[in-house]
């Protein structure tokens, strides 16, 4: 048996770097499997942050129309959302989400 691994070591020998280099290139910290994931991780983490910055750009829009030029319409709209307040004679429809109007 000895003198069959000794006539054949260089093939036992490769095939064992061949499957050690064959499961690290799936596996492991650095395989392509933990490629493939934070690939996709990457792209969530683009999305999110694009959303992200969309949502600064709108919320530094409003603040500028509170702060520096008082935008009385804007004023106006914001205490009528959250106040749910109105002058006399005027009529509320709140329409609620999936919900039609006639």
């Amino acid at each position: 048996m000895i003198e069959k691994i000794k006539k054949n070591y260089l093939f036992v020998i490769g095939t064992f770097l061949f499957l050690y280099f064959f499961f690290n290139l799936l596996d492991g910290e650095r395989g392509f499997i933990s490629l493939i994931k934070k690939e996709n991780l990457l792209n969530q983490l683009k999305i999110e942050e694009k959303q992200l910055n969309e949502t600064i750009t709108d919320l530094e829009f409003k603040n500028s129309l509170l702060s520096k030029n008082i935008d009385k319409d804007f004023i106006e709209i914001l205490i009528r959302e959250k106040l749910i307040y109105s002058k006399k004679g005027e009529k509320i429809y709140v329409l609620k989400n999936n919900e039609k109007s006639n």
